[in-house]
């Protein structure tokens, strides 16, 4: 359970997520950012729910994917399980991005922290170290994992009381009191900065969906993940709440100097906050020094719980054959998929490289577009679990609350939050850094433009992953007896049920046949696997017995030849 309710909190990278993106809420929403912050915790929370009682059912390593596609089908599925690939690969590059600017700040070479080729080479160093740490195995990963917590949250607090005893005590020249105006939501300026605001609150949230992709190696894999994520949830709202009033009311809303609507301070408020608040001489030098080390530590333990299910995510796409099997080897010693994990390491490099070279601006714009895909993926999720449970919604109260209405009314949420910004928010060429000319629809904002982009991508591809499936399933069918022969001896009845309609497509077969002397064969059979290849035997199987009974063998002899 600790461990589990540590890779959801890990994973979020409450430091590191706080230090980009409560610029970006305050330039939105102005002092109505701790509110706008806490808010963003209601969809998380009601998506949780969606997670635990889908994993209660089927506590599967594909999560969205799996679940998605049991509900709806393998091409819906699909575009559960490429949501969470693109916003997992995307936000490695910003985090591989963060851990390099802080590893050289940390040696002081605040000049190197602001070169684009060293930073770089810096974190496809990071992204290389992680993956092998994520490739040695789960528990190595979650001891790590402990560890880098423990000091992130320390941190936190330390850095959240300080400022808030310096405010009352001796406060700098941007210091505001709290005020209880901070927490109505009424009183942020439109609809629009509220979207936004919420938008990369849920960014900040985004992450304790881990305990889940790790479900299968975890203890009493049907309970626990969804008890850690509920967990994982309030802690982040308490946490979250906390330092964004504290570094409000330290800092100020102003626009210059260390205040967080700063916009030279918008993609990493902590870095003039720590000597501002701690000082920089003795033991502040040291405390802000250590800050520095927590956003470190928090982008790594944040790329290595992403690593992690992104892995899995695509070990159980490869197992459901809807990506190439070489990506269900699972390590014979480490216990970890192989290419899966090894590979997604190499994507996310591949990512980071393209995304620096092009511009620094495609950059920040991509960070923005992972909120479009985390709100599809946790939509869909929300969704798929009132879909799958629809027939045991009436059985009880307990079931139709948190089975029905709390999953449903965070997927309509979701559905809301993605069409807004898609269409309205991150559409205007004006927001963001950069914008694009589009055939038949004029200049479009780049968060829009990557955002959808990445997620059509997955659309376009969908036809051909699937089409494995999709034969497998039509050969399957075409298979099975459409009905069953008349026989003078017998009466007869089937019915062929498989335990996984969605993509369970596997090898098993009955078959009734007609033999001399008014005898008859009943037939039951099971090829082992998934897909065309199972399919296929399966009907050389049928054809074989079928020709084979015809010789009026005995049963034994007939299975024996």
């Amino acid at each position: 359970m600790f461990s589990s309710v540590v890779m959801g909190l890990a994973s979020t990278g409450p430091a590191y997520s706080l230090a980009a993106t409560l610029g970006i809420i305050v330039a939105g929403v102005g002092l109505q950012a701790p509110i706008v912050t806490m808010l963003a915790f209601v969809p998380m929370l009601l998506v949780a729910y969606a997670f635990r009682e889908l994993n209660a059912s089927n506590a599967d390593c594909g999560t969205t994917f799996t679940w998605a596609t049991r509900a709806f089908g393998p091409r819906t599925g699909w575009m559960g399980g490429w949501g969470l690939i693109v916003a997992n690969i995307i936000v490695m590059a910003s985090l591989a991005q963060i851990a390099a600017a802080y590893g050289f700040r940390l040696m002081g070479l605040d000049a190197l922290a602001e070169n684009r080729l060293w930073t770089t080479a810096a974190g496809v160093v990071w992204i290389a170290v992680l993956t092998v740490i994520c490739y040695v195995g789960i528990s190595f990963s979650a001891a790590v994992q402990r560890w880098l917590l423990c000091l992130e949250v320390v941190m936190l607090i330390l850095l959240a009381v300080a400022a808030l005893v310096r405010v009352y005590t001796s406060p700098p020249p941007t210091a505001i009191h709290v005020s209880a105006s901070w927490f109505n939501p009424f009183a942020v300026p439109s609809v629009t900065a509220m979207t936004s605001g919420i938008l990369a609150g849920v960014f900040i949230y985004w992450g304790w969906d881990t305990a889940f992709s790790v479900n299968e190696e975890t203890v009493d894999s049907t309970r626990i993940p969804g008890r850690a994520a509920v967990l994982s949830t309030v802690l982040l709202l308490v946490m979250y709440g906390l330092v964004s009033t504290s570094a409000q009311a330290f800092a100020g809303v102003g626009t210059s100097g260390i205040g967080l609507g700063n916009a030279d301070n918008a993609d990493d408020v902590f870095s003039g906050l720590g000597e501002a608040v701690f000082g920089s001489h003795g033991t502040g030098l040291f405390l802000s020094r250590l800050l520095i080390l927590m956003v470190l530590t928090s982008a790594l333990a944040s790329a290595q719980t992403t690593i992690l299910p992104l892995a899995r995510t695509v070990f159980s796409m490869a197992v459901h054959k809807t990506v190439p099997s070489r990506f269900a080897r699972v390590h014979r010693r480490f216990l970890t998929p192989t290419w899966g994990t090894i590979g997604m390491g190499a994507a996310s490099i591949a990512l980071f490289v393209l995304l620096t070279s092009l511009s620094q601006n495609v950059l920040a714009d991509s960070i923005d577009s992972v909120g479009l895909a985390i709100a599809f993926q946790y939509g869909l999720t929300g969704f798929a679990c009132v879909w799958y449970h629809r027939k045991i919604l009436t059985r009880s109260v307990k079931d139709l609350v948190f089975k029905g209405v709390l999953p449903g009314l965070g997927a309509l949420f979701m559905l809301l939050l993605f069409l807004y910004a898609t269409f309205v928010v991150y559409a205007n060429p004006r927001y963001g850094t950069t914008a694009v000319d589009l055939p038949l629809i004029g200049r479009t904002g780049g968060v829009t433009v990557l955002g959808l982009g990445a997620l059509l991508i997955g659309f376009l591809l969908m036809p051909v992953v699937t089409r494995g499936h999709s034969a497998a399933l039509k050969l399957q069918r075409s298979l099975l007896p459409r009905r069953l022969p008349p026989h003078a001896a017998i009466d007869s009845a089937s019915r062929y049920l498989p335990a996984d309609s969605g993509s369970g497509v596997g090898g098993d077969w009955y078959d009734v046949i007609p033999l001399s002397s008014t005898r008859v064969g009943l037939v039951v059979g099971d090829v082992l696997g998934h897909g065309i290849r199972a399919a296929a035997t399966m009907g050389r199987l049928r054809t074989g017995v079928r020709v084979l009974a015809r010789l009026d063998l005995s049963p034994d002899e007939l299975l024996s030849r």
